[in-house]
């Protein structure tokens, strides 16, 4: 099966000239059943300003929806580890963005890695529902193997996330596993932290807001909302306002 274009991983090797002769990166996570794309204009940008940037394709995406239900959530998160160790190589430090399930990654990250991460900029962050149905997921993936997917929750039109036209149970069932070990280790969370929450989002609710903004030791934690943004809010109309503030937070953060 060929990946779209848009799908595929991306990578782009810092420009030290344009920040001030130090190599800054930042590492991007998509989110579930989504892929690159959902990320490749706001990586452009961050490029564009000198930063080195890498976009992985977490496991089982990018391909076919059935192939989300074969990956357990330590495969993404190891995919995760390995673009942010290839940063490191070569950087001097890393900032970590993330969408919607990739923000549960960012955070895992930030407790594991500590010093390393030295920043995180979170899109929706999928970390908590309080979806009734998400309570039946144990019975309901050995009974159903998907249901209609949530893909481009975007209110701009003509926006492609490049996502899967189903929902994986068995692959939703490993975001929730997750979760049990994210969120008890959020206090561990003490980076400088970025998050921007779409006021209208079809896919998560305002839970994770509160899990994740309740509970991160980060003294130095802002929320901005988004009023004409739905869920995937890197490819909507309040794009250019992600790009530009996670472009000066990077720039502080790793001064």
């Amino acid at each position: 099966m060929t990946m779209h274009p848009l799908a595929q991983p991306l990578s782009r090797a810092a420009k030290p000239q344009l920040t001030g002769g130090r190599e800054i990166g930042v590492l991007l996570l998509h989110g579930f059943s989504g892929s690159p794309a959902s990320m490749r204009p706001w990586a452009n940008h961050l490029a564009g300003r000198g930063y080195a940037v890498e976009v992985p394709l977490l496991p089982g995406h990018g391909t076919r929806w059935q192939d989300l239900n074969r990956v357990r959530w330590t495969d993404w998160y190891a995919e995760a580890e390995s673009a942010l160790d290839r940063l490191l190589a070569t950087c001097d430090a890393v900032v970590v963005a993330a969408l919607s399930m990739g923000g549960s990654l960012a955070l895992r990250l930030a407790q594991e890695r500590g010093s390393e991460v030295a920043g995180l900029v979170l899109v929706n962050p999928f970390v908590s529902s309080a979806r009734p149905e998400l309570k039946a997921l144990p019975v309901l993936k050995r009974v159903v193997p998907s249901l209609k997917g949530v893909v481009n929750d975007i209110k701009k039109p003509g926006q492609d996330e490049v996502g899967y036209p189903r929902l994986p149970l068995k692959g939703v069932a490993q975001v929730t596993e997750m979760w049990r070990t994210v969120v008890p280790g959020l206090p561990r969370v003490t980076q400088p932290l970025l998050y921007f929450r779409s006021s209208e989002d079809h896919v998560i609710d305002d839970s994770s807001s509160r899990t994740v903004l309740g509970a991160v030791s980060s003294r130095d934690a802002e929320e901005r909302m988004l009023t004409n943004s739905f869920h995937v809010a890197t490819l909507d109309h309040e794009a250019e306002i992600i790009f530009a503030e996670s472009s000066d937070f990077v720039a502080r953060v790793t001064a």
